[in-house]
């Protein structure tokens, strides 16, 4: 039995009891929380389960194995840090760290220590995610050439984080999930229309060498909610509508194919429309898979689906993104990221 504290009881922290509750050698034991109608709360839900009003108490308890991190982001590595050095495995809600250098140094805490460090990136939990995980890997869709993401609402201004750094990272999980092929660079641009310096609207553009490219829209000021994914193949097409009840995935035995005329600079192409098809998914609660795949890894030794190094490559192309905005959108290479002395990377900026 793997006992657990979790630190946050926000907005994620009772979806993440009530699941941890459920997984299999599991028990939440503690809950910490700085304000106090949040562990009266809890305590009203969990009669069984100890409420901590500091992260610290919980963390030094020698009753809990694991601790699950949901708090803002710019919290996440003193709090992990300190869990990793008293022997407590970790799981990180989305994004992992602030910065690469934080991420690496709670990577190689974790090795060091024989630990378990996860992140939350509950979307690759999903049925629809390991359908088009399988799609993908059967060679069904043909060889992939784009994916193409959407998503937009009129939602919470974050106070520390930008627009990519909020809604992004569940995307750029999926992309790194379903595509083996590491990103080469990125593009970004955006806007803040607040006063805090923090885009509300950005595009980003993973690029590859291959010349597969993925594009990821997100915005917290649309009239609309939308979260939408396109994967495109040379032989099938996805997509992917999160908001859609039941048919989430839809496959579309769609595509085209090109000649060249004469003139080297036309080209011919022929569509071809075929028909749509539903698979049935999974419906298994996404964040109780995720619960499991880390306590199972914990008691196993496992690399869990959501490993820190896929949690550090969404951190990766997050940074980067960062740089590519405050110099207009320029290319940013992935490989050229190093540390300086204030801790923010210096890529190479390509026009």
């Amino acid at each position: 039995m793997v006992n657990v504290g979790i630190i946050g009881f926000g907005y994620w922290g009772p979806n993440l009891v009530r699941n941890f509750n459920l997984a299999t050698n599991c028990r939440v034991v503690a809950v910490a929380d700085p304000r106090p109608e949040r562990l009266m709360n809890m305590s009203k839900l969990y009669a069984n389960i100890k409420g901590y009003k500091d992260a610290n108490s919980l963390i030094y308890s020698k009753d809990i194995d694991a601790v699950i991190i949901a708090t803002p982001v710019s919290t996440h590595f003193q709090l992990a840090e300190l869990a990793l050095m008293q022997g407590k495995h970790v799981l990180l809600e989305k994004p992992m760290t602030s910065s690469i250098e934080e991420a690496e140094i709670l990577i190689n805490l974790a090795r060091e220590k024989n630990l378990l460090l996860m992140v939350d990136h509950t979307f690759l939990y999903t049925g629809a995610v390991t359908k088009m995980k399988q799609l993908i890997d059967s060679g069904e869709l043909g060889s992939i050439k784009y994916l193409d993401s959407t998503r937009i609402n009129l939602g919470l201004f974050q106070p520390d984080i930008n627009v990519l750094w909020d809604l992004a990272p569940h995307d750029i999980s999926i992309l790194n999930y379903l595509i083996d092929e590491q990103a080469y660079s990125v593009n970004a641009t955006g806007i803040t229309h607040t006063s805090n310096e923090m885009e509300n609207i950005a595009y980003l553009t993973v690029n590859y060498k291959s010349g597969f490219i993925a594009h990821f829209s997100c915005s917290w000021t649309s009239p609309v909610k939308l979260r939408t994914m396109l994967i495109g193949g040379d032989q099938k097409m996805i997509l992917y509508n999160d908001l859609e009840p039941t048919e989430k995935v839809k496959i579309y035995d769609s595509g085209y194919k090109h000649s060249r005329l004469q003139d080297k600079n036309s080209i011919l192409v022929d569509y071809r429309i075929g028909d749509i098809h539903v698979p049935k998914l999974n419906t298994n609660e996404a964040l109780l898979e995720m619960a499991n795949d880390f306590i199972l890894c914990i008691i196993n030794n496992k690399e869990p689906k959501s490993s820190s190094n896929l949690g550090l490559a969404v951190i990766k192309i997050l940074e980067a993104s960062n740089k590519s905005i405050k110099h207009n959108g320029c290319e940013v290479l992935l490989n050229a990221l190093v540390p300086e002395e204030n801790h923010v990377p210096a890529p190479i900026l390509t026009n």
